[in-house]
């Protein structure tokens, strides 16, 4: 009978230790793979920053390269036009990032593919990994990967008839804004603003988030109205913001859903031009009896220390003036563009003021006319008795628009500023064309992740 108990009592020991020595296994079994894939839930995660970091590089690729010189930067020319450059980011973790431009560009932007590989967590490679729940991975490193595919688009430097980083003061009398779109036909009429050929796209926006950032007084805004997260606009009791029906039908306040507080834009300084050729400095010449103070009788960059007086730009050239300290335009002064000329000024006057006749736009198209303030610039006033076809765009420069007196002018083309003020009687006429000549750089519109092991077309 004893050695029966001794013998039971041994089978009963015998059964509890392999019963506990299953539990154990499996507990040390379901930690063990517990933590494996808590380290491939980790290494899935991680991969998103390193794919990140290879779409940023081919947006700074494409910010100082541009389209045209994709293989600048060690990028590796593939096939099917395919640009491709591999980065570590780590001593394990890289991506591979390529880019191709779409057919046709238009205002699309190239399209990015980005693939992401961190290393791989797999089973312990040791019996002690099981007990202290370990995964390392193996000798010969495998990777997980992850991949996304991006569409860019040309991010556009003119949004909006009236964008700036600070308030706008609609105070003038009868002020108003609308849209057109010069490079269609059915927005124009011979390529020129026609007020019954109109679209509900004269924008008006800050990124200024205080109390009356925009103050639209009694301006008619045929579009929309933004200001930066947790800004206002006001408005008094003859202004009007909305699509063009609730405009024209004379209704008063802002239509419900054409006023947000969620402008973020990112407005870049202007950068000095580069004249890698040289530059030419314009003299004064006598055109058809007229005494020019200034005449830019060729195409090709120009540079001025004092900008003033009476000036033409001859007719079919294109150029590029650079002016460095004073630009003062007086009672008697103007610029007269000619048929088929164009102006593109860069300003780093601390103070620029266009008065008398103004810019005299003989095409009457706002592409022909641009004015750029580099940040030295930091006051831009329009006191011309005269309408004004142009684009301008000073990121640092207060803008006042005043003069006109008791006449009512039109403002064709958009502005990019620092503040505005309007005192004048100016209608503002945003032409959409601006956004697709007019662009600096690319702006990513759609993001979707794909397999990582398809092929790239």
């Amino acid at each position: 009978m004893s050695r029966g108990r001794n013998g039971s009592a041994l089978l009963v020991a015998l059964l509890m230790a392999v019963f506990v020595g299953l539990a154990l296994g499996s507990y040390l079994w379901l930690v063990s793979h517990q933590s494996l894939s808590t380290m491939r839930s980790l290494a899935w995660n991680g991969a998103i920053p390193v794919v990140e970091a290879g779409v940023e590089e081919a947006l700074t690729q494409l910010h100082f390269s541009d389209i045209d010189h994709l293989s600048a930067n060690s990028c590796t020319a593939l096939t099917n036009g395919w640009y491709s450059k591999q980065h570590h980011v780590d001593n394990s973790s890289y991506y591979d990032v390529v880019i191709k431009q779409v057919d046709p560009p238009d205002t699309a932007g190239p399209l990015i593919v980005s693939t992401a590989s961190v290393p791989a967590p797999f089973a312990p490679a040791s019996p002690a990994g099981i007990v202290l729940a370990q995964t390392v991975p193996a000798p010969s490193t495998p990777y997980l990967k992850r991949r996304v595919r991006v569409n860019t688009a040309r991010k556009p430097l003119f949004s909006g008839a009236m964008v700036a980083k600070g308030r706008i003061d609609m105070s003038g009398n009868n002020v108003t804004t609308d849209g057109f779109d010069s490079s269609d036909s059915q927005y124009n009429t011979a390529g020129k603003y026609d007020p019954k050929k109109t679209k509900a796209s004269g924008d008006v926006g800050t990124n200024l988030d205080l109390v009356d950032s925009i103050g639209v007084g009694n301006a008619n805004i045929k579009g929309h109205v933004a200001t930066g997260p947790g800004g206002t606009v006001t408005i008094q009791s003859n202004g009007s913001v909305g699509d063009l029906d609730w405009v024209d039908s004379g209704t008063a306040g802002i239509k419900p859903g054409w006023a947000t507080d969620d402008m973020h834009t990112e407005i870049l300084d202007v950068q000095a031009p580069v004249f890698t050729s040289g530059y030419s400095t314009p003299g004064g010449q006598t055109v058809d009896t007229v005494n020019y103070d200034y005449v830019l009788d060729h195409s090709g960059d120009y540079k001025l220390a004092n900008f003033s007086g009476k000036v033409l730009v001859s007719t079919n050239v294109s150029a590029t003036l650079w002016v460095t300290d004073t630009f003062s335009f007086g009672p008697n002064d103007y610029i007269l563009i000619a048929p088929g000329a164009s102006l593109t000024l860069y300003v780093s006057a601390p103070t620029a003021t266009i008065g008398g006749s103004g810019v005299i736009n003989s095409d009457n198209y706002a592409l022909s006319f641009q004015y750029y303030g580099l940040p030295s610039n930091t006051s831009f006033s329009f006191k011309a008795n005269a309408a004004f076809t142009g684009a301008i765009y000073a990121p640092e420069a207060d803008f006042t628009l005043g003069g006109g007196g008791k006449n009512e002018y039109d403002f064709v083309g958009a502005c990019v500023v620092n503040t505005i003020k309007l005192n004048g009687h100016y209608h503002f006429h945003f032409d959409e064309a601006l956004r697709k000549a007019l662009w600096r750089g690319y702006v990513v519109t759609a993001w979707n992740e794909v397999d990582p092991n398809t092929p790239l077309n």
